[in-house]
Order: C-alpha cells, then sequence, then structure tokens
C-alpha cells in the first residue's frame, strides 16, 4: 500500500500559538487555570491538558472570582469580556489573530451602517464570539437555501463575512447565492476563510484523485477538520475523520491500494505519525511526502500573556 502523507497539514499558526498560550500559563501560574470553551477543538490535546490541571468552562460563572482565565482561539464576545471584568478575572487571550481580523471587519461593517450576513455554522465557537460583537446588525447563513429565505430588503446596505474554517466549496456556493439576491453586497476587505483552511483544503483537492481513500486526523468538533472529509467527498472519493489510528475500519481498506493521509489545524503531529506507523505495521505501508504549499506563517504570543509573565 502507498500511503500519501500531505504537507502541510496538522497544527497552523494560530493553534500552535493558543497551545503555546495555555502552556506558558501553566509554567507561569500553575494550576488551577481556567479556559473558557476548548482551547483548541481536538479531543487529545484537551485531555492532556486536563490531566495537567486545566479545567475548560463553558461559561464565565465557572471560573472562582478573581481567578485566571484563557480564552480559546475561537474568539468571544464583548458580553463575556465584560462578565469576565465584573468578576475581576485575569484574562489571557488565545484568541487567533486571524479571527479577530473577522471581529474588526463586523464591528467597522456595523459602524458603517451595513447589514451584515455572517456566512458560517451559528453554533460554533467562532460564529458566537463572531456575532456577538454587533448582534444586532447579524444575520448568520449556513446555506444557499437560507440565503434565499432572507427578507433584508434589497435596497439596504449588505455587507458579508465567513468563518475562518468554512469549506472552500460551500462558501463560494453561499456568496454566489447572496450576490446573486444582493448584488451590491460588500465583500470583506481580504479573504476571511484562513491560510490553513484554505492550505489543507487544496491539498486534499490536488492529492486526493491520486488516492483510493483519504484518512484525516481531527475531533469530530473541529470545523476545518470536517471539511477535508467533504472536500474529499467532493472529488467522489472515501474518506473517512478518525480521532487517531485506533479508530480505523478495516473493511476500509478492502482494495485500496493508495491511501492519502491528512489532519486538521487542531490536530497534532504524534497521531499523524502513529497512523503510518499502524499502516505500515498492518498493510506494509510505503509513504511518500507531498508538498502542496510551505507555510512559514507563526503569531506572536499574545500581549496578555506577556503582560502575565511580566507580573509573575
Amino acid at each position: 500500500m502507498k500511503i500519501l502523507l500531505a504537507n502541510p497539514r496538522g497544527f497552523c499558526a494560530g493553534v500552535n500559538m493558543a497551545i503555546d498560550v495555555v502552556d506558558q500559563v501553566l509554567k507561569l501560574k500553575g494550576p488551577p487555570v481556567y479556559v473558557f470553551h476548548e482551547i483548541v477543538h481536538n479531543r487529545h490535546v484537551v485531555d492532556g491538558f486536563r490531566e495537567r490541571g486545566v479545567t475548560f468552562v463553558d461559561s464565565i460563572d465557572e471560573v472562582p472570582e478573581g481567578g485566571l482565565v484563557v480564552y480559546s482561539a475561537h474568539g468571544i464576545s464583548p458580553t463575556v469580556r465584560r462578565d469576565a471584568k465584573a468578576r475581576k478575572l485575569v484574562e489571557v487571550d488565545a484568541t487567533c489573530p486571524l479571527v479577530t481580523k473577522v471581529h474588526l471587519e463586523v464591528l467597522r461593517f456595523a459602524r458603517d451602517g451595513y447589514h451584515i450576513i455572517f456566512i458560517g455554522h451559528r453554533r460554533h465557537d467562532e460564529a458566537i464570539g463572531t456575532v456577538g460583537e454587533a448582534p444586532e446588525h447579524i444575520t448568520v447563513v449556513e446555506s444557499p437555501e437560507e440565503v434565499d429565505k432572507l427578507e433584508i430588503p434589497a435596497t439596504a446596505k449588505v455587507a458579508y463575512v465567513t468563518q475562518t474554517t468554512l469549506s472552500v466549496f460551500d462558501a463560494q456556493r453561499i456568496i454566489t447565492a447572496l450576490k446573486k439576491k444582493y448584488p451590491h453586497a460588500k465583500a470583506p476587505p481580504k479573504e476571511d476563510i484562513c491560510y490553513a483552511t484554505t492550505n489543507r483544503q487544496n491539498a486534499v483537492s490536488q492529492l486526493s484523485p491520486d488516492s483510493d481513500l483519504v484518512l484525516v486526523i481531527g475531533s469530530k468538533n473541529s470545523s476545518n477538520s470536517l471539511r477535508l472529509v467533504e472536500t474529499a467527498h467532493e472529488l467522489g472519493k472515501p474518506a473517512y475523520l478518525i480521532d487517531d489510528e485506533s479508530e480505523l475500519n478495516p473493511a476500509w481498506f478492502k482494495g485500496i491500494k493508495t491511501v492519502m493521509i491528512t489532519a486538521g489545524a487542531s490536530a497534532p503531529e504524534h497521531l499523524v505519525k502513529a497512523l503510518i506507523d499502524r499502516l505500515q505495521r498492518d498493510y506494509g505501508g510505503e509513504t511518500e511526502l507531498r508538498t502542496v504549499v510551505e507555510e512559514d506563517i507563526a503569531f506572536e504570543r499574545p500581549k496578555s500573556l506577556r503582560s502575565l509573565a511580566v507580573i509573575s
């Protein structure tokens, strides 16, 4: 069996930064450390931090007054920040800068009198945080069908932004429908779908035609990982999302000669290595690295973490 190993795959700059933030907070302060929502959407990462004394919460009220809270990579709403200040919490913000960019676009569009269409998954942490910046000015749509049902007047000022982890295919369908209904709809100044999401989807698009099966390492609540599976399906390839090699099903490999492996932006590389080791051991897999694009982006540690280090 041939294994086509996609590059790029796995951790992006935002995930690297967010994980580093929690790691540094633990080193500086020690447990207990509270994180608002999962720091990134990966079961192995979250479980690893739990073992080190991190508590993940879904409400600021769960953090003891005066305690320390880290905001996840997905961003938060102003309401969460107000609640944290009311409880006198020490705040460390691990929001991905590319998510912050979308928040700032929403604030500018709202200030300029636009009704904003947020293209994304309304229950995702990123969507909830972004919509919270200007809830009275935003409508969330998840599909072209929802665009058709919009009752915003044709003469209204309309702008749109997108979740950073969307399928490029899905986003374009929705944007096409939106522009058909509102030809004057204003786009964000720069593409909102992040570089890592786009690069990983492009790798699947380019490499899956040479594969009989696509395996994606990532957790079920990881939006960008799910989009990689969907991208393979768009191209007619069988694809499965697995947390780790223990979830492999031998039935998937019947008649399979070439397997493509990739990983979502929140999936650790050691899980990829364990999967490759399993395929080599069980199926005689021979690995070939295929590079689509090199990534060299890194984000600085946030100011709130640097301030915490000074105080410590």
